[in-house]
C-alpha cells in the first residue's frame, strides 16, 4: 500500500506504528504537543550555549570557567521553578482534562503566588552573597570575578524565569504549546542578540551576557503574562490561557496550596537533586584546572541542547497522561506513556550518535588549542551518550508526574546523583582514574534514575496514586 504524500505527519505516524514505536492515532497528539516545546527548549538551551561560546571568544578560559560556576546557580533557579511547575502541570492537566476549569484556574493562581514567595529569598541570596557562592566552588581569582559579575546581573531574572515556567507549564497542561513556543523562542533570540551587542558592541564582557539574559527573560514574562491574564494576542496565532490567573477571596486557597506542595515538593526535590550535584562535580573539575571546568560545562551545555527533546516529550507525557487520567481512561494513559518513552529512545539514540561523530568540531566552537579541544571533545562525546539516559528519565518521570506520583522519582534522582554519580567523580581524586571519574559520573547521573523511573512506570502503581487527586477534586468545575 503506497504511503500518501499529502500529509507527512500521518505518513510518519503510520511508519512508526508499523515499526511498533507509537500508535499512529497517538502520534499526532504527541507531536502537536511536543514539537513546539522541543523548539522552545532548543532555543532556551541554545542561548546559554551561545553565551558560553561568546564569552570563550571574548575572554577565554577564565571567563568560561567563571560562567560555568555561575550557571550552576542559575540552573538551580530553573530546576526549582521546574519542580514547582511540575505540580502545576499535573493538577492543571487533570482538572482541565476532567472539565473542572475553575479549579484549574485557581491552581494556576496559587502556583504563581508560591513562585513569587520562593523567588524572593533566592534573589536576596544572589545579591548579598554572590562572591562567596562562587568562591566555595574553588574558582581561581579571575574566574571568581567573572562568575560573581554574572550572578549579580542575573539576579532580577530569578523572579522572571520562575513565573515564566509556571506560565509555560500551564499552557502545556491545557494542550497549547504553540503560545509558549512563540514567547520563549522570541525571548531566546532576543537574548542572543542583546548578549552579542553588549559583549562585542559595548565591550561589557560577562556583565553583558547576564544583562541580556535578564532583559530577555523579563520580556518573555510580559508576553506570557498577558495571555495568563486571559487577554487576547490578536491575530498572532497565540491564545489566551483558558485557565487564567484571577485573584478572588480568599487570595490563598489553603486546600489547593496543600495539594500543590504535596505534588510539587518531591518534584522540586528531584529537580534540585539533578542540579545540586553539579556543584561537587564542578569542585572536582576545578581540581584539574580551568580547562577541565570549561570542558565539563561545554559538555553539559551540549547535552542540555540534546535534552531539549525532553522539553517536548516529557511534557507531552505529563500532559497527555494527566488528561487521560482526568477523563478516567487509565489504559489509554498507560498506552500514551509507554509509547512516548519508546519514541523518545529512538530520537535520543540517533541524536547521541550524531553528536559523538562530530564531537571535535563541536568542541572547536568553544575552545582553541589542541589540549583544550581534545579534552572538550571527549567530554562532549561522553555527555552525548549520557543524554540517552536523560531521555529515559525525562519521559518515564513525565508520565509519573502527570499522575501526581512524584515521590519515588525524587528518591530515584537522589540515588542516581549521590549514591552513584558523585562517588564515581570523587574516585577520580583519590585513584588513578582522574577525569575518567567525571566521565563515569556523567553516565551514571541520568541512567540510574532513568532505569528506576521506567521500572516505576511499568509497575502501574502511578494509576492508583492519581485516583487520590481525581477523587479529591470532587464536582468542582
Amino acid at each position: 500500500m503506497p504511503i500518501p504524500r499529502d500529509d507527512p505527519v500521518d505518513a510518519l505516524g503510520r511508519l512508526l506504528d508499523r515499526w511498533g514505536i507509537i500508535d499512529a492515532d497517538r502520534f499526532r497528539p504527541t507531536l502537536d504537543l511536543a514539537w513546539p516545546r522541543v523548539v522552545t527548549g532548543f532555543a532556551i538551551m541554545s542561548k546559554q550555549t551561545a553565551d558560553l561560546a561568546m564569552v570563550g571568544i571574548a575572554i577565554g578560559t577564565a571567563g568560561t570557567a567563571g560562567l560555568a560556576f555561575a550557571l550552576g546557580y542559575w540552573s538551580i533557579v530553573v530546576l526549582l521553578g521546574l519542580g514547582l511547575a511540575g505540580g502545576t502541570v499535573s493538577l492543571v492537566s487533570q482538572n482541565y482534562g476532567g472539565g473542572r476549569t475553575r479549579r484549574a484556574s485557581r491552581v494556576v493562581t496559587q502556583s504563581a503566588l508560591i513562585a513569587v514567595a520562593v523567588s524572593l529569598p533566592v534573589m536576596a541570596l544572589f545579591a548579598l552573597f554572590a562572591p562567596e557562592l562562587i568562591a566555595v566552588l574553588g574558582a581561581e581569582p579571575e574566574s571568581l570575578r567573572y562568575g560573581t559579575t554574572y550572578l549579580l546581573y542575573v539576579t532580577p531574572a530569578v523572579l522572571f524565569e520562575t513565573l515564566n515556567l509556571i506560565a509555560s507549564r500551564t499552557y502545556t497542561g491545557v494542550g497549547d504549546t504553540f503560545t509558549e513556543m512563540v514567547a520563549r523562542t522570541g525571548g531566546a533570540i532576543l537574548n542572543v542578540v542583546l548578549s552579542a551587542l553588549f559583549i562585542f558592541g559595548l565591550d561589557m564582557g560577562v556583565a553583558g551576557v547576564a544583562l541580556g539574559t535578564t532583559l530577555s527573560t523579563g520580556a518573555v514574562m510580559v508576553v506570557l503574562g498577558w495571555g495568563m491574564l486571559g487577554r487576547s494576542y490578536g491575530g498572532l496565532g497565540m491564545e489566551p490561557s483558558p485557565v487564567p490567573i484571577s485573584i478572588s477571596r480568599p487570595v490563598v486557597d489553603v486546600g489547593i496550596v496543600r495539594q500543590l506542595l504535596e505534588v510539587s515538593a518531591p518534584e522540586i526535590g528531584r529537580r534540585l537533586a539533578q542540579g545540586l550535584v553539579v556543584f561537587p562535580l564542578l569542585w572536582v573539575a576545578s581540581s584539574f584546572g580551568p580547562v577541565v571546568v570549561t570542558a565539563l560545562e561545554v559538555a553539559r551545555r551540549v547535552r542540555a541542547m540534546i535534552n531539549s527533546v525532553n522539553w517536548g516529550m516529557s511534557l507531552a507525557s505529563s500532559s497527555l497522561v494527566g488528561q487521560r487520567l482526568g477523563a478516567d481512561e487509565e489504559d489509554e494513559a498507560g498506552a500514551y506513556g509507554a509509547e512516548i518513552i519508546r519514541l523518545a529512545m529512538v530520537i535520543y539514540v540517533l541524536l547521541a550518535a550524531v553528536v559523538v561523530l562530530f564531537s571535535s568540531p563541536l568542541a572547536e566552537l568553544f575552545v582553541s588549542g589542541p589540549e583544550e579541544v581534545a579534552a572538550t571533545a571527549t567530554f562532549v562525546a561522553v555527555a552525548a551518550v549520557s543524554a540517552v539516559g536523560l531521555g529515559l528519565d525525562g519521559t518515564a518521570s513525565g508520565a509519573l508526574v502527570g499522575a501526581g506520583d512524584t515521590r519515588w522519582p525524587f528518591v530515584a534522582s537522589l540515588l542516581g546523583r549521590y549514591v552513584f554519580a558523585l562517588p564515581a567523580a570523587l574516585l577520580g581524586l583519590v585513584t588513578p582514574l582522574g577525569v575518567v571519574g567525571l566521565y563515569l559520573a556523567l553516565i551514571l547521573e541520568p541512567f540510574v534514575p532513568g532505569m528506576i523511573n521506567y521500572g516505576l512506570f511499568r509497575s502501574g502503581r502511578w494509576k492508583v496514586v492519581s485516583r487520590r487527586y481525581r477523587s479529591s477534586a470532587g464536582g468542582d468545575d
